[in-house]
């Protein structure tokens, strides 16, 4: 993983990628011969991640990508990747063994002994769920040829979490709504995806906060459904909420033109000038200049820029890009270098 390197998943170039920035399959799969990790001890922890970087050797993975063990990894670093949406949050401080895998595009990873015995995760630009299930199902039918998948023919995929029970799997989009958050929409939205099954999550998923108007949004059952029937429902809701939030935008341009014009040459102005820029502060002006770009009200800078930024101002990135580690107010000043050098060289100014 490059630090100047963004993941193919998060360019624009997906379809709808300017609202939905990008879809996530997940899937989960145990061992047979293993207990659940919640009853393993850490020497069979130490035998799941041989066992599984041997397979992955086998199959060549290894030489398109990276593995790592989350003792040789610095706290930095991991929080390097969960920012880089690759590893959850309750991968930080575990004392497990686990393991990761990563590929050089960062489009498909693999993590070990972290609630299950593997999860395998492909990311896709926009709302493109299908192509990226193929990739993952080939993924999953290689690593099965080497290892005996707990499988109960009534259920399905066996998994530490009930929820996951059956296919193990979970599609999610990670998704840009700030027509639906200004005209206060929002919560209907999200009321009518529980009676539905799904559930929006912040933009590291469980255990974590929504900010700047994103939101990921995930089937909640497995069992009982197939793999395709799950990804058409979520791809359904995922149209849907783009179309409610593409009317949303227009009713804001038309009836409220002035105010949302104003909150987004201000956010654009202050990101070009600033001399000090908190990361949360970063976010929301950022995500406010991505609504002026999708709105077409700003034309000297594109999505690529703001999605980059969106990624190498996180505290971690921020500081393994510059190649130092940084106290919060050396980072603020840092971010806000880093977000002028980018719209610098990206936009011939207003």
């Amino acid at each position: 993983m490059k630090k100047e390197y963004l993941g193919e998943w998060l360019l624009p170039g997906g379809p709808h990628s300017d609202i939905i920035l990008s879809s996530r399959i997940r899937l989960a799969r145990n061992i047979k011969t293993f207990p659940f990790l919640t009853r393993s001890t850490r020497e069979i922890q130490e035998k799941i991640r041989e066992m599984v970087r041997e397979v992955l050797t086998e199959n060549g993975l290894l030489k398109k990508g990276s593995f790592f063990t989350n003792e040789e990894l610095s706290p930095l670093k991991l929080q390097f990747l969960l920012e880089r949406h690759l590893i959850p949050l309750d991968f930080l401080g575990s004392r497990m063994h686990r393991g990761l895998y990563v590929s050089k595009d960062e489009t498909l990873s693999i993590l070990i002994n972290e609630e299950d015995h593997l999860r395998l995760q492909v990311l896709t630009s926009g709302l493109n769920f299908f192509p990226a299930y193929e990739k993952i199902e080939k993924l999953d039918n290689r690593l099965a040829e080497k290892l005996p998948y707990a499988f109960s023919s009534e259920l399905g995929f066996l998994t530490a979490c009930p929820t996951n029970v059956g296919t193990g799997m979970r599609a999610s989009f990670f998704i840009h709504l700030p027509g639906l958050v200004i005209t206060k929409e929002i919560e209907k939205i999200l009321r009518s995806l529980l009676a539905m099954g799904l559930v929006a999550r912040g933009i590291y998923g469980e255990g974590s906060e929504t900010k700047g108007n994103l939101f990921q949004i995930s089937n909640q059952i497995t069992l009982g459904l197939t793999e395709t029937e799950i990804l058409e429902k979520v791809t359904k809701v995922g149209e849907e909420i783009l179309n409610y939030e593409r009317r949303a935008q227009e009713f804001l341009l038309k009836n409220l033109r002035l105010s949302v014009e104003d909150k987004i040459y201000r956010a654009y102005a202050t990101l070009k000038n600033a001399r000090l820029l908190t990361s949360e502060e970063t976010i929301n002006l950022l995500l406010m200049v991505r609504f002026g770009i999708v709105a077409e009200l700003i034309k000297d800078v594109d999505l690529k820029t703001i999605n980059t930024l969106l990624i190498l101002t996180k505290p971690a990135n921020l500081q393994i890009y510059y190649n130092k580690e940084m106290s919060p107010k050396e980072r603020d000043e840092k971010r806000a270098e880093l977000v002028r050098s980018f719209l610098k060289d990206r936009g011939n100014g207003r």
